[in-house]
């Protein structure tokens, strides 16, 4: 089987899912890496490894979406519910660019009151007032609720966005690929065609799109595989995923609640990530889950970029999750493993080296 699997790997010839499924849970982990590695060398033999300065704005908490592995939400008449003013997103736009910043990352949960008009505004007068930053916003999820509550196919709902001023997509909301997964975390959410279907409609607008995992909530080894698949699929019809970035579930908080995966499993999932999405350029380290060392580790086992110094991130750290990190410590964790560290666009042009 390993031999098979390293002539395919070498070929750049797709995996068959009975091999990758072996390489997640038979495979030495050391030749995983090797595996990986050798994935990453091909893609960015220049041994750079990037990061962006940004910040995640979380317009709101209020969410009709319920996911159980979610420690963030609110319901509409909590008392620590909220929807931040266009004024208050400003303020801390302006804190982004202060620092250097040039992406905009703005999600939030499902609110039941805020059709696409609330967002095109926003997204004007973000475009008028910031022009240097870039406005990476809105997962799946979210851009099949606004189209929902606006009476819009998704594709309309999207244009008349991207005509606002939202240039690209994160993926998140990806949780696992698989229905039935899905139905177990987060009934009321969307199905993994949905997900799909905003992200083919965003690449044929010209949009890029990332696409992420969030594992360790429950699934099969044979869903990471399934998921990982429908990813490599989705890459090879439209070539619109700039970035593959998996994370493992944190149940603190949470009403799903659970074990947390190990850091052995992430570095099992990330180097199998790369492995499979060789169609895909470029892989996230998340330290924002991992920590800086596991994050590290992890430029060993396929990753060739740090994703964003999060000058904000609101999320994750409900769940009990509070990794920080400045931008100088990214750099030198990046120089202390032998890269050579970048900072980059959302698009992952380099925009200096360090």
């Amino acid at each position: 089987m390993l031999d098979l699997i390293r002539h395919k790997v070498a070929n750049r010839l797709p995996l068959q899912p009975n091999e990758a499924l072996w390489l997640l849970t038979d495979a030495d982990l050391f030749v995983l890496a090797r595996l990986a590695d050798g994935v990453r060398r091909r893609l960015h033999p220049q041994r750079q490894v990037g990061f962006v300065v940004d910040r995640n704005i979380n317009y709101t908490n209020v969410c009709s979406t319920r996911c159980r592995f979610c420690a963030f939400y609110r319901e509409p008449d909590a008392a620590d519910a909220y929807l931040l003013s266009y004024q208050e997103i400003f303020v801390k736009i302006a804190e982004l660019v202060d620092h250097g910043g040039t992406q905009l990352l703005m999600q939030g949960g499902l609110h039941p009151e805020l059709p696409i008009e609330w967002f095109e505004g926003l997204f004007r007068e973000i475009q008028q007032r910031f022009p240097t930053v870039r406005i990476h916003s809105l997962s799946p999820a979210e851009i099949v609720h606004i189209a929902g509550l606006s009476g819009l196919p998704v594709p309309d709902c999207l244009r008349r966005l991207q005509q606002a001023g939202l240039q690209s997509l994160p993926g998140g909301g990806a949780e696992i690929l698989v229905d039935e997964v899905r139905r177990k975390l987060s009934p009321n959410k969307i199905g993994w065609q949905q997900w799909a279907e905003v992200m083919r409609a965003a690449h044929t607008l010209g949009m890029p799109t990332t696409a992420t995992m969030m594992f360790g909530a429950g699934e099969r080894p044979d869903d990471i595989v399934e998921h990982l698949l429908r990813i490599r699929q989705l890459q090879a019809e439209s070539g619109g995923f700039t970035a593959f970035i998996p994370w493992n579930y944190q149940p603190g908080n949470t009403e799903l609640g659970g074990e947390q995966a190990s850091g052995l499993e992430y570095l099992r999932v990330l180097a199998l990530s790369r492995i499979v999405l060789d169609n895909l350029p470029n892989l996230q380290a998340s330290w924002v889950t991992q920590g800086a060392r596991m994050a590290q580790v992890a430029l060993f086992f396929g990753a060739n970029d740090m994703g964003g110094t999060m000058l904000e991130e609101n999320v994750v750290a409900a769940a009990g999750c509070t990794f920080r990190m400045s931008q100088e410590e990214i750099i030198n964790l990046v120089r202390d493993a032998g890269f050579t560290p970048v900072r980059r666009t959302t698009g992952y042009e380099v925009l200096e080296e360090y």
